[in-house]
């Protein structure tokens, strides 16, 4: 199978599905078995799942360390990655390897224990997400939390399973100028 007709056809594929396994590091995706799924998934010559989307929801997860290499180990073209559901863990914090994830539309990190609001930001590097979950986190309590995503990551098209109307997008817009402030442009004196 060529790359183009992968590109073409795997979107379509079944997840790999690591999902209440009780995986505690990444590494241990690579000695567990995956979920069978209602549908079989397609393989690679040299044996690898061809798929763009991975479960890892409802596991122990705290980190992704080592993420990239054992996704290069799973999948057959790991940088192609577009859904990955990483619901119920613990994860205290987004990490940056997702945001090497360049072709990811779908994130889902809903019922985990992410504190920080500000790590939102990270995901704008995102190019192709549109599909965002992040409530069941301590953030979640935060004030603005809906609109300081919604401006943060203007292309996003559903956020916590809810889709964005204009209404949603003129508030956070509105929120925004009422509560961040510009970043001051600071002039050098030898510049005057």
């Amino acid at each position: 199978m060529s790359r183009q007709d992968y590109m073409n056809t795997s979107v379509q594929e079944p997840p790999l599905d690591y999902s209440f396994r009780r995986i505690h590091v990444i590494q241990d995706l690579i000695r567990e078995e995956p979920r069978p799924g209602l549908r079989p998934l397609r393989h690679s010559k040299s044996g690898k799942p061809l798929t763009q989307s991975l479960r890892l929801n409802n596991n122990v997860l705290n980190e992704l360390r080592d993420f990239k290499q054992v996704l290069s180990q799973l999948l057959e073209y790991p940088e192609n990655l577009a859904w990955i559901d990483l619901s119920f863990n613990d994860l205290t914090s987004i990490d940056p390897v997702l945001t090497t994830l360049f072709n990811l539309s779908v994130l889902y990190l809903h019922g985990n224990s992410i504190q920080r609001l500000g790590a939102v930001n990270k995901l704008a590097i995102l190019p192709r997400l549109r599909s965002l979950t992040l409530h069941g986190n301590p953030i979640e309590e935060e004030k603005g939390y809906r609109q300081y995503v919604l401006c943060t990551l203007p292309r996003i098209t559903t956020f916590d399973f809810s889709g964005i109307t204009k209404a949603d997008r003129t508030t956070a817009e509105v929120w925004k100028r009422m509560n961040i402030k510009p970043k001051k442009v600071r002039i050098k004196q030898d510049e005057l």
